[in-house]
């Protein structure tokens, strides 16, 4: 059986099987254990996918990273923004602001050495 290749639920690259439409027909019970097992299976016709028969949880997951809404979106920002609100982050960007430019490529050297 041929096989395609699609990211999961968890983001991996795997393979799934193909399965003519005609042995879905008269096999439909396998199949379907199959997909549900195994996340995936693609219905071809005349050798071209034209169908995939998903398991739950991997429609769900689908369903879930599209359905992103405007409040989703507005409250995401709002906790990002809430995170860099803090003391801590307010005087730091007191200090960029207020810094020298010797300051500023000091500090600049030291987080780029940081990063090797």
């Amino acid at each position: 059986m041929p096989k395609l290749t699609f990211r999961n639920s968890q983001g991996e690259l795997v393979d799934i099987p193909t399965v003519p439409a005609t042995k879905l027909k008269n096999q439909f019970g396998t199949i379907l254990e199959k997909a549900s097992r195994g996340g995936a299976v693609a219905i071809t016709r005349h050798d071209r996918p034209t169908a995939v028969l998903l398991a739950y949880d991997e429609f769900e997951s689908l369903v879930k990273a599209r359905s992103h809404t405007l409040d989703d979106l507005s409250a995401e920002f709002d906790d990002l923004l809430a995170r860099m609100q803090t003391p801590k982050a307010r005087k730091g960007m007191e200090a960029a602001f207020n810094a020298s430019p010797a300051e500023l490529g000091r500090a600049a050297v030291k987080a780029a050495r940081k990063r090797r």
